[in-house]
Parts: structure tokens; C-alpha cells; sequence
């Protein structure tokens, strides 16, 4: 059965498509709606069974854990067996916001949401109608994003339905995202401060609040964080990722050239100030390399562009790891694989 899809005004939320949607919640059904970062896919993160609905629907490995979406603070205290100071800090700065954090669970949150870990991931998103829909609810939201495993997250519920058409119950249409990647995910182990994941919120300013903030090696991530698989973010086109460089706009036309030469359709990911260097290619406008924010809005929109123009290759020119360049550099190295030149 097709989804309903109903279109959401974020800056007048109608109180009659939120209740709709909750009582879709309740009644162990599936979800999609918008945040600031993607689209995610909502289910009662209290309910096991409709917990377990998400895993299916997304194809997702059962040990792969889940974000718990929160629009109250108390559900923080509710949800986590300890808070540290560190913690508190940060949800003080950036939440309502693209920041989740990774805490010891207490026993309300049932073990498939965080896939047997005895940790959860919690999030408050400041997207209106994200956080009108978890108040309507009256529950804490378990919400990955609303795609198919491994495929680039989703940005308009155009991009849920393309994945997800026939496999849940409701699309909440708000528009495209404003942030375009996932929230940024955060640990606290002994006394560190460990970003597991690169998002949303800047590593740097984590650090104007908390002082040392440490960004985790794969191996660490994957234990213990939501979206971490070695390779995740992946369009069906194979990827290769030019690294940063004076050498960068050579290298990708090498690369390219290479490429088409074999037969196969190549398209362009490029930096706005090299986009006219590419002639004879699909190329597609990532943005400017110094400005990650614009970069990661249109990274993920850019990558399902390409398979609708069925390009076999994407030859990616890599933006500078500053601000949220870190976090659009995380996702295409994971959308590449080990396709980096």
C-alpha cells in the first residue's frame, strides 16, 4: 500500500495532520517527516513492535542503532540512566538542534532501539514540525533516515518515496531540509568528549563549550553509533573522491577522461570555482569548497540527481575539513568506499 503523503506548512503546522500522524504512531505504524538534518523515519521508541517496523522497512541491520527523537527535556532524564556535566553543557547550547548524544540507557528504552547496546542516542530537532509531531505523539520517536539502507539520506519527501513507496504508512511533506546531512553524534567515555559522528553542529564550536573534543577512528564509531557503517551514503553510481589539492581539478579530469574512455557514464560532483573546467561532462554544482554549510545542503540531493541521470561513476572533488566540510568529507569517503585518489 502506497504511503499518504501529506504536505505540512513548517511555519503553520496544521494540528489536524499532526493528530493524524500520531495516531499513526500509536498504532505501531511508520512515519516520515522532516527535520532540520533529513528526513527521518518515525516510530513509538517504547513500542518494540513498531520498533522493529523501522528495521524492515529500511532494510537496516539489527545491529545498527536507532536515534531517539525527544521534544521535551525531561525525556532526557527519563531516557538516560547518567548525564554528565559534559552532556548538559552541550544540550544547554545546541538543543533544540542537529546534536545527538550518546548516553548510558535506562531500562524504558527497549534494547532492539539501541540494538543491545547499554547506550542511546538522543536528540531534540528544532524543526517545527518535527517537534510539534513528538509533542502531539506524547512519546520519545525512534527516526533514522527515512531511506533504504545504505543509500544517501533523504531531503524532500520526494526522496523517502523514491526509497520507502509501499513500505510505510505516512509522509509528512515539509519541504527540502535546511541542513541536508545527519546531526552530529556524541559519546562521553571516561571523562573524553568523542564525536562518533561528524554532522550538523561543528566540531569546533563543541569545543567552544566543552573545551577537548576528540573525533573517533572508524573502529570506535562503529561500536557504538547510529550511521557508522564503513560504507554507507551510497548512490547505485560508484564513486571515486579526488582529495583537496592544487593538484585537484587535473587530477579529476585524468580521472574522468579515464573513465569514459572505458565506457562508462561519468558525471562531476565539482567545487563551484572549478565547475567551468569540466567540459564534456555531467557536472553538478556541490558548491563553494570554502563553504561547507551550502555543500552539505545539496551533497545528498546531488548524489540521487546523478542515478536519475543513471551516471555509472561520479568522479567527486573532495572540499576542505573545516566546519561542516568535516562532516560532507565523512559522508562521501563513506559513499566512495576505498575509491579515493
Amino acid at each position: 500500500m502506497r504511503p499518504r503523503v501529506l504536505k505540512v506548512d513548517p511555519l503553520r503546522v496544521d494540528p489536524e495532520i499532526l493528530r493524524q500522524a500520531s495516531e499513526v504512531i500509536h498504532n505501531r505504524g511508520l512515519v516520515a517527516f522532516p527535520t532540520e538534518t533529513v528526513y527521518g523515519l518515525g516510530a513509538n521508541a517504547l513500542d518494540v513492535k513498531a520498533v522493529s517496523g523501522i528495521f524492515e522497512a529500511k532494510k537496516r541491520p539489527l545491529d545498527d542503532p536507532l536515534i531517539v527523537h525527544i521534544e521535551r527535556r525531561e525525556d532526557l532524564y527519563a531516557l538516560a540512566k547518567e548525564v554528565p556535566p559534559e552532556a548538559e553543557k552541550l544540550a544547554d547550547r545546541f538543543w533544540p538542534g542537529p546534536l545527538t548524544l550518546v548516553l548510558k540507557k535506562s531500562d524504558k528504552v527497549p534494547d532492539l532501539v539501541t540494538t543491545g547496546l547499554d547506550t542511546v542516542a538522543l536528540r531534540m530537532p528544532s524543526n517545527a514540525v518535527a517537534k510539534k509531531l513528538i509533542e502531539t505523539a506524547g512519546v520519545p520517536i525512534a527516526a533514522p533516515s527515512a531511506n533504504l539502507f545504505g543509500r544517501p539520506s533523504p531531503t524532500t519527501a520526494r526522496h523517502v518515496i523514491d526509497d520507502l513507496d509501499g513500505r510505510i504508512d505516512m509522509v509528512l511533506d515539509g519541504g527540502s531540509t535546511d541542513i541536508g546531512i545527519e546531526s552530529t553524534v556524541v559519546e562521553f567515555i571516561e571523562g573524553r568528549t568523542i564525536v562518533l559522528r561528524p554532522g550538523g553542529t561543528d566540531v569546533e564550536k563543541l569545543r567552544l563549550v566543552v573545551g577537548r573534543v576528540e573525533v573517533a577512528g572508524e573502529a570506535e564509531r562503529i561500536k557504538s553509533s547510529p550511521g557508522t557503517y564503513p560504507q554507507h551514503y551510497s548512490p547505485e553510481a560508484d564513486i571515486v573522491l579526488v582529495a583537496d589539492g592544487p593538484s585537484q581539478v587535473n587530477e579529476t579530469i585524468e580521472v574522468a577522461s579515464d573513465l569514459a574512455s572505458r565506457g562508462r557514464k561519468v558525471g562531476i560532483m565539482a567545487r563551484e570555482e572549478h565547475a567551468g573546467s569540466f567540459d564534456g561532462f555531467d557536472v553538478k554544482v556541490l558548491g563553494p569548497g570554502a563553504d561547507g554549510k551550502v555543500c552539505a545542503s545539496r551533497l545528498f540531493h546531488i548524489l540521487r540527481e546523478f542515478d536519475a541521470d543513471e551516471v555509472g561513476v561520479i568522479v567527486a572533488e573532495g572540499i576542505p575539513e573545516k566546519g561542516l566540510g568535516l562532516a560532507v568529507m565523512n559522508r562521501l569517503r563513506k559513499a566512495s568506499g576505498p575509491d579515493t585518489v
